[in-house]
């Protein structure tokens, strides 16, 4: 991989730091600094730089702002025992970030320039890597069009800015064990149909699932279990994340055929892990039908949701229409902590990759 250096500002006016890492939350800070790098049509990405994280100058008929020309990606790096800090899988994400750029008509930024990017960055921010367990550097790479234009066309000039946010556990544990959340079945909204972004990580497809979300709070609900947009019959995912259901011993998730499910890093690094383990898991279709009777019936062994954010996210109760279906004890389950501990070890440095996932970068926190 080609590795690039870009020229620093740094800047006058840092930030303080988060003194009780216990109550990071989730990118609630952010780091005093970014990197930006701009696209204009004829001359490709150019100028990248790292620059104190402040707000930007942005025209209000920039075409962002009216016809949502945008897309980010989500990932993470982790502090290695020795200090060094990796990140996990960039690869992936470069690849998803250049399926989601052609869907959007957006120029794709390549691995090697997003990954030298993100060490650029954490090179000038590594005082600011968490040390406490459950925590990591978020890190939000986005590219949006910012041609001053009404027409309905792709830009020709685009913004490229990394972001990096200390964060902490996203759900919280409880007594060293991951806190099961409950979850509304949605079957009034859908996230996304068949020809669509779904596949995609694009702002318009969390922006049009809020609705769904806050409805789910009525419930007590943390967020929400999409059906399928077409018949509202076959389960899809979980809020943002990936869903993954053991009914017996069977591990089930929904397949990618239909272009209406993200292609998670994790959801993939689950199913990778399940197969090294041994364990039958399956990419294939389940309705809520099925489910429901699996929770009723006790062969309903687990729920979790896969993703960047939580990593492994289990849930212990379904609510359907109002009425709660329970998930086995309620709490998490066994494969759900077993894939934690695994994938947070590996990302950190405390288990060893055997799958050869992680990319340690030349930068060591301080």
């Amino acid at each position: 991989m080609q590795k690039y250096t870009f020229p620093v500002t740094r800047t006058t006016h840092p930030k303080a730091r988060p003194t009780d890492e216990s109550t990071l939350g989730f990118c609630n800070y952010f780091t005093d600094h970014m990197f930006m790098m701009d696209y204009d049509e004829g001359q490709g990405w150019h100028d990248g730089r790292v620059v104190p994280n402040e707000p930007i100058p942005i025209d209000p008929a920039s075409c962002v702002l009216h016809y949502a020309q945008m897309m980010f990606e989500g990932m993470k790096a982790y502090r290695r025992p020795d200090g060094q800090i990796q990140i996990f899988r960039p690869d992936m994400n470069a690849k998803r970030m250049e399926r989601t750029a052609e869907r959007m008509v957006i120029p794709t930024v390549p691995e090697d320039i997003l990954v030298s990017g993100i060490e650029a960055v954490l090179k000038e921010d590594a005082d600011w890597m968490p040390r406490t367990s459950g925590t990591s550097m978020y890190i939000r790479p986005f590219i949006f069009g910012n041609e001053i234009s009404f027409s309905a066309l792709p830009a020709k000039h685009y913004t490229f800015i990394i972001l990096l946010a200390p964060t902490g556990s996203y759900y919280g544990t409880t007594s060293g064990k991951l806190s099961a959340a409950r979850i509304y079945v949605q079957d009034k909204y859908i996230r996304a149909a068949k020809g669509g972004t779904g596949f995609a990580k694009v702002g318009g497809n969390y922006g049009g699932a809020m609705r769904a979300s806050e409805d789910a709070k009525k419930y007590n609900c943390k967020d929400v279990l999409w059906l399928d947009a077409a018949e509202h019959k076959y389960v899809e995912e979980i809020g943002t994340s990936n869903a993954f259901f053991r009914i017996n011993d069977e591990v089930i998730t929904a397949p990618l055929d239909s272009g209406t499910i993200l292609p998670g890093i994790t959801r993939d690094s689950v199913i990778q892990l399940l197969k090294h383990w041994g364990m039958k898991i399956s990419e294939r279709k389940l309705s809520i039908d099925e489910l429901l009777a699996a929770a009723k019936d006790g062969s309903l062994k687990e729920i979790f949701a896969s993703g960047t954010a939580a990593v492994i996210s289990p849930i212990g109760c379904l609510n359907v229409k109002g009425t709660d279906y329970q998930v086995a004890d309620g709490q998490a389950g066994e494969v759900a902590m077993k894939l934690y501990n695994t994938l947070y070890g590996i990302q950190t440095g405390v288990v060893e990759d055997f799958m050869g996932w992680t990319y340690p970068l030349d930068v060591y926190a301080k």
